[in-house]
C-alpha cells in the first residue's frame, strides 16, 4: 500500500488537505481534515505534492483555496456521515481478511449523529436478547458525531436492541421535555446493508432515531360542552376512579378466554388481541393503584411472554416482574409489582 498512517493527503473532489489516521481495509482509510475525521475510499485521495507540482496556477492562485477550506470546516453539516435532518444511529463496517484473502466485516463502529441545532443529553443502552450489555450517559453537540462503541458482527445474532432517551441540554418551556427512541435489527438485515454499501460504494449506513424535537403538548383546558351535548359522559378528574371499569388482579390471556371465534384468527391477529388485552388491564391496574398484577400468558413458544416482558421493561410504574414457578400456573404466568 502506498500510504502510511500520518501521511499528508489531499481530497481530489474538494482540494482539502489532511492526514491519514487509520486503515479500515484495502479500499478505505480514515482521514483527519482540520480536526474532523471521516472515512474515504483510497482512490478519492492523493499526495498533495503531486497536485502542487502538476498545477499551472501561481502561488497567489493556490492561496485562494484557504478561505474555502475554512468555510467547509465551520459548516460541519456533512463532516462525517451523509444523513438527513434529525438524529441518527450510524454503523461503519470495519473489514479484515479471511483465510481466502477476501474482505469480511469484523466489527462495526457505532456512532450517534446529531444533524440538528440542539445540544442534547442522552442515555444509551444496548441489550442482547433482553439482557443489558452496554450503557452510556453523555452529551452530543449540534451538527456533531459521537462515537459510542464497537460491536462484533456475530453479536447481531443475539437480537440487539438499541434504546435512547434524549433531553435538551438547555430546557425550553415551549418544547417537549424528553424524547425516547428504540432501534432493533436482525442479522439478515445487517448482511443486506453490508451488500448495499459495497454496491453503492458507501462507507457506512444509518437509521433515523427521530427527525425533529417535538413541541410541548398544549395543556389548555378543553371545552367539553360540545362533547356533553353530543351525548358523551363527562366526569370530574377527581372522581375518575369511581367511573372506571373494574380492574383484575389476575388476567388470563389464553386466546380461547378472549374470543369465541379464535379458530378463525391468524397467529398475528391472536397475538395482537392478547397484547391489547394485556395493555388494557395493565392500565386499569395502574389507574386503580393496584400493588400487584398476574398475567397468565402460558408457556407455548414464549413469543407472548417475551413481548409482554419487553413492554414491561419500558413502563415506569413497574417496580419489578418475575416469571417463576407458581403453584397455580406453573411457568405460564408473570407477576408484576408496581411502584407509585
Amino acid at each position: 500500500m502506498k500510504y502510511q498512517i500520518g501521511d499528508k493527503i489531499i481530497l481530489l473532489h474538494s482540494g482539502e488537505e489532511g492526514n491519514i489516521v487509520d486503515f479500515i481495509n484495502k479500499q478505505m482509510v480514515m482521514i483527519d481534515v482540520n480536526g474532523v475525521q471521516f472515512p474515504v475510499y483510497i482512490d478519492q485521495v492523493d499526495f498533495p505534492y503531486f497536485k502542487k507540482f502538476s498545477e499551472k496556477n501561481t502561488n497567489k492562485e493556490v492561496k485562494k483555496i484557504v478561505p474555502k477550506i475554512e468555510n467547509l470546516k465551520k459548516e460541519k453539516t456533512s463532516a462525517k456521515y451523509q444523513v438527513g435532518q434529525g438524529v441518527w444511529l450510524s454503523f461503519l463496517p470495519v473489514f479484515d481478511k479471511d483465510i481466502f484473502d477476501d474482505d469480511v466485516v469484523e466489527y462495526f463502529r457505532v456512532s450517534l449523529v446529531n444533524q440538528t441545532q440542539d445540544h442534547l443529553k442522552f442515555n444509551y443502552k444496548l441489550k442482547y436478547s433482553g439482557s443489558l450489555d452496554f450503557e452510556l450517559a453523555n452529551e452530543i453537540l449540534p451538527l456533531a458525531d459521537f462515537y459510542l462503541h464497537d460491536i462484533p458482527l456475530e453479536s447481531f445474532n443475539d437480537s440487539p436492541r438499541f434504546t435512547f432517551e434524549f433531553t435538551l441540554k438547555t430546557p425550553d418551556k415551549k418544547r417537549g421535555s424528553h424524547m425516547e427512541a428504540e432501534f432493533k435489527i436482525k442479522a439478515k438485515q445487517i448482511f443486506q446493508k453490508i451488500e448495499e454499501t459495497r454496491k453503492n460504494q458507501q462507507a457506512n449506513f444509518s437509521y433515523v432515531l427521530f427527525e425533529e424535537w417535538p413541541d410541548r403538548p398544549d395543556n389548555d383546558r378543553m371545552d367539553t360542552s360540545l362533547l356533553s351535548k353530543a351525548g358523551y359522559k363527562i366526569y370530574d378528574a377527581g372522581q375518575i376512579r369511581s367511573n372506571l371499569e373494574n380492574a383484575q388482579s389476575v388476567v388470563d390471556l389464553h386466546i380461547e378466554r378472549l374470543t369465541d371465534n379464535w379458530k378463525k384468527l391468524s397467529p398475528y391477529a391472536m397475538l395482537d388481541l392478547q397484547l391489547k388485552t394485556f395493555e388494557k388491564f395493565y392500565e386499569l391496574a395502574v389507574l386503580h393503584h393496584q400493588p400487584q398484577l398476574i398475567i397468565i400468558h402460558g408457556v407455548g413458544t414464549g413469543r407472548l411472554r417475551d413481548e409482554i416482558h419487553d413492554a414491561l421493561r419500558l413502563k415506569k410504574e413497574v417496580k419489578s416482574f418475575v416469571n417463576q414457578y407458581h403453584h397455580s400456573y406453573g411457568y405460564g404466568a408473570t407477576e408484576i409489582y408496581f411502584q407509585y
